[in-house]
């Protein structure tokens, strides 16, 4: 990672800690923020991952996943995109499948990857561990208004500190002589 990517990563993470501030702070007033976040997130996945498709992965085997992929990530933005009008409950019901399927994700592969001898594993299952522990709050909590924007807060900062934590992490560089 250049100097540059380094400074731009810790801007973005400073410019979400901020953001995830003031959601925990205002939770009931950001609920149509998160409904927007995690709307442009699915559709950006998706058109991200159609564009895959159309460059790259229509020549590959099994290329075609990356469409479907790309069509249901798109689909799941428009539909979170107007679920500004009902009940919270909805949108935590996003936030259990996010952070509780990429929590147990996380965890397997760490545990995968220490398997093989890997050394840094240890950092990789506390963020699975944080995001099944999220999971679990909505569930728990998932009758007050007030969970969405504070889980969804509480994400976002551990992501942007996990960002910083990675900015300021020595590379290793591959040298072929």
């Amino acid at each position: 990672m250049t100097k540059l990517q380094r400074i731009k990563e810790i801007a973005l993470a400073l410019i979400m800690i901020l953001g995830a501030l003031v959601m925990m702070i205002y939770p009931k007033e950001s609920y149509p923020l998160i409904v927007i976040i995690l709307a442009f997130y699915f559709i950006a996945t998706g058109i991200s991952s159609i564009w895959y498709y159309i460059t790259m992965a229509r020549f590959m085997v099994g290329g075609r996943e990356s469409l479907f992929m790309g069509v249901i990530w798109f689909d799941f933005g428009v539909l979170t995109g107007s679920l500004t009008s009902v009940p919270h409950y909805y949108v935590l019901l996003y936030l259990i499948g996010i952070h509780g399927f990429s929590g147990v994700v996380r965890v397997l592969r760490t545990l995968e990857t220490r398997r093989t001898g890997s050394s840094s594993w240890k950092l990789k299952l506390t963020h699975g561990i944080i995001d099944i522990v999220l999971a679990i709050l909505c569930i728990v909590f998932i009758k007050q208004l007030n969970t969405t924007g504070i889980i969804f807060g509480i994400g976002v900062f551990y992501s942007a500190v996990m960002r910083i934590v990675t900015a300021c992490r020595k590379t290793a560089i591959v040298v072929i002589e």
